[in-house]
């Protein structure tokens, strides 16, 4: 297993629309690997395949406190949408930066895990937003796109800085 780098919005391949997986082979379960790996160092409860330049249809998460409770899904779709929530979010993607995003309170998705086996999983609570929140990835988007305009690019202006603080330093890394 490797760690994968993580894109940093404003990196315009964030807005790439992820591929289907037409097949689960060695290569997609060493990817889903790769990517446990890379949120687990990262301290994060999910990760797209966006995130980390890989621009197929996959996502791996585990919102357990233990973190002992990975889960891999392959071409996810969400299938049900019941209530709605508002919940504070924050991404690797977008370091530092956390605000409130509505969601459904419950979902039903359906998709393949690690071995291309077909599923479907009901989801509530933070379990159902970490999945909306990485399928959004997968179509392109990110949370900061809910936002209201002027919270949208005070949050895009501070990013801005980062990157190009890091191009210019290196050294310097953003957590």
């Amino acid at each position: 297993m490797s760690q994968l780098t993580i894109l940093q919005f404003p990196d315009p391949r964030l807005r790439t629309v992820a591929r289907p997986i037409d097949r689960v082979d060695e290569k997609i379960r060493s990817l889903a690997d790769d990517m446990l790996e890379t949120m687990y160092e990262a301290r994060g409860i999910g990760l797209a395949a966006t995130q980390v330049d890989r621009h197929v249809r996959m996502l791996v998460l585990d919102v357990s406190e233990e973190r002992d409770d990975p889960h891999v899904l392959i071409n996810p779709e969400i299938v049900d949408r019941q209530g709605s929530q508002v919940c504070e979010e924050g991404c690797l993607s977008v370091p530092g930066e956390y605000a409130e995003v509505e969601r459904a309170e419950a979902i039903r998705v359906r998709a393949l895990d690690r071995d291309g086996e077909p599923f479907e999983l009901d989801a509530d609570g933070l379990l159902a937003v970490c999945i909306q929140h990485e399928i959004d990835h997968l179509d392109g988007k990110v949370f900061i796109d809910y936002l209201k305009p002027m919270k949208r690019r005070m949050i895009e202006k501070r990013m801005k800085k980062q990157a190009r603080q890091a191009r210019r330093d290196p050294a310097v890394q953003t957590l």
